[in-house]
């Protein structure tokens, strides 16, 4: 949908597909493949053996995969900002899997639909 609205306002006038090098078509299927396939399926066999509160970290950990897998494969330079962000996000992940839910201090004051419904 986005590919055929930019082909319409006229974005692809001087794109040529012969200027895309080996490694941005490495990339591209690295993404198609590892970023989407693997890790959708990776994400729908762990919200079925995990709580969604520790499943829905992988949204934050994804950012800092990538920016190891730049650095390591794709000769990106990481600065201070980025490292601080990456020591960030892996703090908060951290402390979101190992933090124990609290249990409620008292009953609810009102019963649940349910138990109104069975009396």
């Amino acid at each position: 949908m986005l590919a055929l609205t930019a082909a319409i306002f006229g974005e692809f006038r001087g794109f040529h597909i012969q200027a895309v090098s080996r490694g941005a078509w490495f990339a591209l299927a690295y993404l198609i493949v590892a970023g989407s396939i693997v890790g959708f399926t990776a994400y729908v066999w762990l919200i079925h053996h995990e709580s969604p509160t520790k499943v829905g970290t992988y949204a934050y950990v994804n950012p800092v995969v990538a920016v190891i897998v730049g650095y390591f494969l794709g000769g990106e330079t990481v600065g201070p900002r980025t490292l601080l962000g990456t020591l960030l996000v892996l703090v908060s992940v951290v402390v979101i899997t190992t933090t124990r839910a609290k249990k409620p201090a008292a009953p609810p004051l009102v019963k649940p639909l349910q138990q109104l419904a069975e009396e």
